[in-house]
């Protein structure tokens, strides 16, 4: 089955690239799909802004998408940056964002630095049927940068004893929120 990834995030392309296709499934990103466009992510949660990504894509290709949004929520910073992950407080580059979000925590006791990865997947099908489904991964926020695989807030975002930034990609994917989340996507494709 094609499925078209409504997103021109590399990292997430390579995720879900390794999640699906051994599956069975023919996994193309939006510019492979010849799909050129951005989507203003206006939603008040994650859920609403995946469906308006599969929905922008659907709507110019009319086939099975998949899109998504997820983020980090920082338990002491009020959840934020949330869906502002991406962007949180205009920084332009991930290292911009992980020093700030630790700048934010500094002072802050290894207890109150719970957080969680979050993603959600929008799932439209060729016949224009909107599924979605959340997963999440729980771990808290390290003290510093740690490990050079994944991106985003890998390097910051610690699992049990070592970031996610320091397993290896079938590791994470066995873990993460994106890997939660393709389990829930496939009880319903």
């Amino acid at each position: 089955m094609k499925l078209i990834l409504a997103t021109n995030n590399n990292g997430k392309v390579k995720e879900f690239k390794e999640l699906l296709t051994p599956l069975g499934f023919e996994v193309l990103s939006q510019s492979e799909a010849g799909i050129d466009i951005e989507v203003d992510e206006t939603g008040t949660d994650f859920e609403e802004n995946a469906i308006l990504k599969a929905k922008a894509v659907y709507d110019i290709e009319k086939a099975y998408v998949i899109a998504d949004d997820s983020g980090l929520e920082v338990d002491a910073l009020d959840k934020k940056p949330g869906i502002y992950s991406a962007r949180y407080e205009g920084l332009k580059t991930a290292h911009e964002r992980n020093m700030r979000i630790l700048e934010q925590l500094d002072g802050t006791e290894d207890k109150r630095r719970t957080a969680r990865f979050v993603c959600a997947i929008c799932l439209i099908r060729d016949n224009g049927e909107v599924n979605t489904v959340r997963g999440t991964c729980e771990g808290r926020i390290g003290y510093e940068e740690k490990g050079t695989n994944g991106f985003g807030y890998d390097p910051i975002f610690v699992y049990g004893d070592r970031t996610l930034a320091q397993m290896g990609e079938s590791e994470k994917n066995s873990i993460s929120h994106r890997g939660n989340a393709i389990k829930e996507l496939l009880k319903i494709i």
